[in-house]
């Protein structure tokens, strides 16, 4: 009996893990290069996981959040993974043909080709926040691209890792795909992994990159951040409060891409918030309906209770949306509220803030709003508000952001033929549709030369003919 692995669960935890990566790295190596036939075999599989657990994984996800509708989680997550799966399955073949590439003409008759070839074994860390979706994002671009899997989820979804180890085991074999239940960060992050995909916040992607920086795994990492929106003056105020609050609101606001500050004109702040006080209890008509989620977990709803504290003592004026109490300890929910008069000493507007609490500044030009965005980290996400083409053109070209939503948030992470992910603060590398092939790919350049080539003339020992043929490739 090995007494440390039985006083201390993650030592079955670390070798568990380190068992399937030896199998799968074997796999790898055995077939390095899976057919478009055991791909999409692959694919369909996860689908019909899905599609067959529909009740018991939101059930779990449920459970894990202490309360999330189901038909949040049908919309959110449920479905945009089986139309991301059957998009990838739909599109794979042309995604998995060589590439011809052009090749200089003084390489006469040579060709030049690009071959995506599968880099092996790929490591998934998922969050808490979607945790279905944002497993199956990555598995589902990996598995397109012929490679292995591993799955590491966050402690807090502890039913649906559970779940999803058993649905997996029944479905896959362990030598492609796996979850990997009760192993630390730490050593899921230092595996020798071909590839690591690392989905929360910048400090733990920190960590997860300098682990990864050891076996020198190339990593992606989408990390959040603060992301703004806009409202230009032309917009309809009511519409852009209807579609800003579904983003904010969705999920009580635990969503990476959330808006988190909100840029309105000076002018426009009363009207604006006139129509938030209508729409939000048309959506949820009290705190404690079921639509409503809860934070994920104690830390959270006390983090949240401290920001509005906080910008209170420093004068904002907090406005509840919804009729009643703002806050529910036992249910662990806060209503949506707008935060007005918020400055850059709150601690919201210094952090994240991942929860239903959106702070609300002014402007009187829109360079104001520009100069403030691009003095702080570059943001997973950008929306904007305007019918005005040469705003929507100054603003794109002004700023960067991981992507950009025009007159809507939040609905760019749903189109399987754009690539997601961040830039600087916010993340690097992408995944979602062809992106995604690529990014769990090797990209791999093939040259073949021409049977006579011509290259040979330019071998040593070097002569006239040498000179007469370099002053021509250097010509103007």
């Amino acid at each position: 009996m090995n007494v440390a692995a039985h006083l201390n669960p993650a030592v079955d935890s670390e070798a568990e893990a380190l068992r399937i990566f030896g199998l799968q790295r074997a796999a790898h190596r055995q077939n390095p290069v899976p057919t478009l036939v055991d791909r999409r075999a692959n694919l369909k599989r996860l689908e019909r996981l899905l599609l067959d657990n529909q009740d018991a994984i939101c059930e779990a996800i449920s459970q894990d959040f202490g309360n999330r509708s189901h038909q949040e989680t049908k919309l959110l997550e449920l479905f945009l993974s089986v139309d991301g799966i059957r998009d990838g399955r739909k599109r794979l073949a042309k995604w998995m043909k060589p590439q011809n590439r052009s090749g200089s003409i003084w390489f006469f008759g040579a060709r030049n080709s690009v071959i995506p070839q599968p880099k092996g074994v790929v490591g998934v860390v998922a969050p808490w926040n979607y945790p279905l979706f944002l497993v199956m994002g990555p598995v589902t671009s990996a598995l397109a691209a012929g490679n292995r899997c591993m799955v590491k989820m966050a402690a807090n979804s502890r039913n649906l890792c559970a779940l999803l180890q058993r649905l997996v085991a029944q479905s896959f074999d362990e030598r492609t795909l796996a979850v990997i239940p009760d192993v630390s960060g730490s050593v899921f992050s230092s595996m020798p992994f071909d590839h690591l995909i690392f989905t929360g916040s910048a400090d733990t992607g920190r960590r997860v990159m300098r682990a990864a920086a050891d076996n020198l795994t190339p990593v992606t990492l989408e990390l959040g951040g603060k992301s703004p929106v806009i409202v230009a003056e032309d917009y309809d105020l009511k519409t852009a409060a209807a579609r800003i609050l579904q983003m904010k609101t969705v999920n009580a606001g635990q969503t990476c891409v959330a808006p988190d500050y909100l840029f309105i004109h000076e002018s426009q702040l009363d009207a604006f918030v006139q129509h938030c006080r209508a729409i939000v209890p048309a959506r949820y008509p009290s705190l404690l309906v079921n639509d409503y989620t809860s934070m994920i977990d104690q830390p959270s709803y006390e983090r949240l209770m401290g920001y509005l504290d906080n910008a209170a003592d420093k004068g904002a004026q907090i406005i509840n949306l919804l009729p009643g109490s703002i806050n529910d300890d036992t249910a662990r929910k806060i209503a949506p509220v707008l935060v007005l008069n918020a400055t850059d000493g709150m601690r919201l507007m210094q952090e994240e803030i991942f929860g239903p609490i959106l702070p609300i500044r002014t402007y009187r030009t829109l360079d104001e709003v520009l100069g403030y965005i691009n003095d702080r980290d570059h943001p997973l996400a950008l929306y904007l508000f305007t019918n005005q083409h040469h705003v929507q053109d100054r603003v794109v070209s002004l700023t960067q952001s991981g992507g950009v939503g025009i007159n809507d948030c939040g609905l760019h992470v749903a189109q399987h033929d754009l690539p997601f992910g961040g830039v600087g603060a916010s993340g690097m590398g992408h995944y979602h549709g062809y992106e995604g092939f690529v990014e769990f790919s090797k990209l791999r350049p093939i040259f073949k030369q021409f049977s006579v080539p011509a290259f040979p003339l330019l071998y040593p020992p070097y002569g006239p003919l040498f000179e007469r043929l370099i002053r021509m490739m250097l010509r103007r």
